[in-house]
Order: structure tokens, then sequence, then C-alpha cells
């Protein structure tokens, strides 16, 4: 049966924590019809009556949940018949760190829908494997680990549009001693700069101080590693704003995250905004080295 070539199926498949309901409600808001954990031999049927609709449903969002392992099964015979019917099917695949799961089920209180004696890690570890061969058919992959739900939001609904937009920039300042974080697509180690910490009247302030991003941003390696940080990122956004990327995430680490890296943080932030460029901003270990 050759299917109306108007009809748009967007699977939404991904890992449990990693923002499927935020995607589904964002589809939802872009007029999707959507739908949680259909099983796969219906999906032919349902697409069928949403055609007989008056009017036809054409926009429709299916959520794939790794429990239902028959659906899983039979993921990728269901995609290549629906493609040669004629509907325009795409796989949406949310990924997530480990960690980042791990803290969102720790925070909520949740169990892990496939761990339920409690090992969160042991679930992300299960799920993942189920979930391979719907992540080896995503026409698009979104990494969730630093985006928030509005981020998420406007990522969908431009993916969904086709708009484009330049490429916003997550800063995060680091403290190496605390871990490194997963999701930096670019990273740099400021601990050859000099350190605030030995100096008794800055060790109890932060980076965002003036006289300890004074101290730091002033020195001679400061001056020079600023000025080839910003020669560098001002060199290569515009490349990943052709490249459609949404969000790029850029760590800067120094040994505690308290000062030399939140005042290089600090530096870039300023020089992103004056540029005009969307940008957030975390210090994720700023308290930690009290």
């Amino acid at each position: 049966m050759s299917r109306n070539s108007e009809t748009h199926l967007v699977f939404v498949a991904g890992l449990s924590g990693s923002g499927k309901s935020t995607v589904m409600a964002a589809l939802e808001d872009l007029s999707f019809y959507c739908v949680d954990s259909l099983p796969a031999q219906l999906v032919p049927q349902f697409l069928a009556l949403c055609g007989k609709a008056t009017p036809p449903i054409e926009k429709i969002a299916v959520a794939i949940d790794a429990r239902e392992e028959p659906f899983l099964r039979s993921f990728p015979a269901v995609v290549k018949l629906l493609r040669e019917e004629g509907a325009k099917v795409e796989v949406l695949f949310l990924d997530c760190s480990n960690e980042a799961l791990e803290t969102r089920y720790r925070e909520t209180r949740r169990v892990h829908p496939l761990s339920p004696e409690g090992s969160v890690k042991r679930g992300v570890e299960r799920e993942r494997r189920l979930l391979a061969d719907a992540a080896s058919l995503a026409d698009c992959r979104i990494d969730t680990t630093v985006l928030n739900v509005h981020q998420l939001k406007e990522t969908i609904a431009q993916h969904v549009s086709g708009r484009t937009r330049s490429t916003v920039v997550n800063l995060i300042s680091f403290g190496f001693r605390y871990g490194t974080p997963q999701a930096v697509e670019l990273l740099f180690d400021v601990r050859f700069l000099p350190n605030p910490y030995f100096e008794q009247d800055l060790r109890s302030l932060t980076g965002r101080e003036k006289r300890v991003a004074a101290f730091v941003l002033q020195s001679e390696r400061g001056r020079a590693l600023a000025g080839r940080l910003l020669d560098f990122i001002g060199w290569v956004l515009p490349m990943y704003d052709r490249e459609g990327k949404a969000y790029l995430t850029v760590g800067i680490g120094c040994t505690g995250g308290r000062h030399r890296s939140v005042a290089m943080v600090e530096k870039l932030a300023a020089w992103l905004r004056d540029e005009g460029r969307e940008i957030s901003l975390e210090h994720r270990d700023v308290e930690r080295s009290k």
C-alpha cells in the first residue's frame, strides 16, 4: 500500500531520563499526534487509520520504550517497510552520559525502569544494549547531558522546522580533582597559569572577583592564553554555525575549579556576549573548593 507522501513519522528513542517526555511534549506543541509505546506490528495499521482520518493526520510521533523488547527486535524491519511504502520516517535518538542520568535519577528519587532493584548504573547499561539497533538507525542524535528542558525543546523545534540559528555555547569551569565533565567537546587545561590559591589574600575569593581575575588574566601567560583562546573560538564557531550544530560545550579546568578556570570562563563569556553569541554558563565546582 502506497502511503501519502506528506506523512511524517518520527520515532523517538533514547535512554530513560534523557528527555523523551520533553521531546514528545515539544513535538505535540508542533502539531504532531503523539503516541507512547505502540506495538511494532500495529504501526502500519495505525498509520493507515491516521491517513483515513478527516482531515488526514500527517504528522505523527511514536515514543519507543526499551521495555518493549518485541518492538525493538522488529523496529529495523518496520522502519524499512514504512519507507518503502512512501512514508517520511525519521528516527530521533536521545543520548546522555551515564553520570548525568545517575544524577537525574538520584535527584528525582525514581527507580530506573530496567533496574527495579535500584541500581541505576546497571539499568542504564542494560538499556544501552537494548537500544543499540535503534541508535544505529538514528537520523538525528541529540546528547542531552548539558541541555535543560528549554534548550532541548528549542533544539527539537529547530530540527523539525528546519530553522537554523547560531551555535549556542555552553561554558563550564571545573576542577580536575573532581573529574572531567563527560559532555565537553572542547576542553582546555589552565593549570599552568599563576594560581591565586597560594596568595593568602586571594585564596578565599573566586575567579569572579576582579582581583582574582586580574591576577590570572593579566599575567604574561594569562594574557597569551586568553588571546589565543579567543582567536580559536572566534575562528571555529562560524564553522559550527554552518554545520547547523545547536550547542557547543567548552570546558575549562584548573585544579579545584575555583580560581583560574572560573576567571578564564568569565573572560570568554564576556567576549562571546559582546559578539552577540547566546551562551549558558556553569561554574561546576566553584563552591566545592572553599
